[in-house]
């Protein structure tokens, strides 16, 4: 008799537990157009949770993959970045030709572009080009492919924008390393990482202390010729800078006098002759 009525007792929790999940008879349309309606009013932990159902009992239906696509945005609106990635990275590999990639994309760079870490440098007045370009690397990079993937995207010209700010932040962080090896001693080290931002991120300001780093070390290598090419370049683009009238000085970022070109150089316009 005992054992029975704990059977029974078992039961009528189990039941009670299955009573209060008011979404056991819902369909799929309905799963998922409540699930938009909370995402739509930010309630992020609600949608999740209507969204992980829907995945679960409908895993075949047709908004199966829009839901994993949620599901990552939801998770980056709740500032769960890692699980943001590894669900856009699952997506990507199962779908990489989804109708939708082209915003997947995009989701991959807004949730590496939005790192926290740089939103508190941010508040705190950090220079952001002197912290860790990882996250900043990779949504440069998923905001690129999304360009030369599909120019037409509608998100397209976002991503461009956003793809010029990264390429400033990345030169410049390059060029803070260059600066901490020429303040080190380390001159060939500083020149070389001086070298790679002014051949790649020629749109970026922080081109102008390349060169001058470039300049600079180039003469104290005992390299003359290298030395005066790096010269005429930044004389080019930069015919006001700072750095031809006085020694480059690793202890600060840019001479006082030092400003920006009226017009910033961009690839079809920087000048190497």
């Amino acid at each position: 008799m005992f054992s029975a009525a704990v059977v029974l007792a078992l039961q009528g929790c189990g039941s009670t537990s299955l009573a209060r999940d008011e979404t056991l008879g819902w369909s799929a349309d309905k799963l998922y157009a409540e699930a938009k309606e909370d995402i739509a009013s930010g309630n992020w932990a609600a949608a999740l949770k209507l969204l992980e159902k829907l995945e679960s009992r409908y895993p075949f239906g047709r908004h199966a993959q829009q839901a994993q696509i949620d599901t990552a945005f939801v998770h980056w609106k709740e500032g769960e970045n890692a699980l943001a990635l590894a669900a856009i990275d699952r997506f990507t590999k199962l779908y990489p030709n989804h109708e939708r990639i082209d915003y997947v994309l995009y989701l991959k760079g807004l949730v590496n572009f939005n790192d926290r870490s740089n939103l508190l440098a941010r508040f705190t007045g950090e220079d952001l080009s002197e912290r860790d370009p990882k996250a900043a690397r990779e949504a440069f990079d998923s905001f690129k492919e999304l360009i030369t993937r599909f120019p037409n995207s509608p998100y397209a010209a976002d991503a461009s924008g956003r793809l010029t700010f990264l390429v400033n932040m990345l030169a410049s962080s390059d060029v803070h390393v260059a600066r901490f090896y020429y303040r080190r001693g380390a001159t060939l080290a500083a020149v070389n990482r001086a070298q790679a931002v002014v051949k790649q991120y020629q749109e970026a300001p922080a081109i102008e202390e390349a060169l001058a780093i470039m300049m600079n070390g180039y003469e104290q290598l005992g390299l003359p010729e290298l030395s005066a090419d790096a010269r005429r370049v930044l004389q080019k683009n930069f015919p006001a800078s700072a750095y031809l009238k006085a020694p480059y000085d690793p202890t600060t970022k840019k001479p006082v006098a030092a400003h920006e070109p009226a017009a910033r150089s961009v690839l079809s316009r920087f000048k190497f002759w």
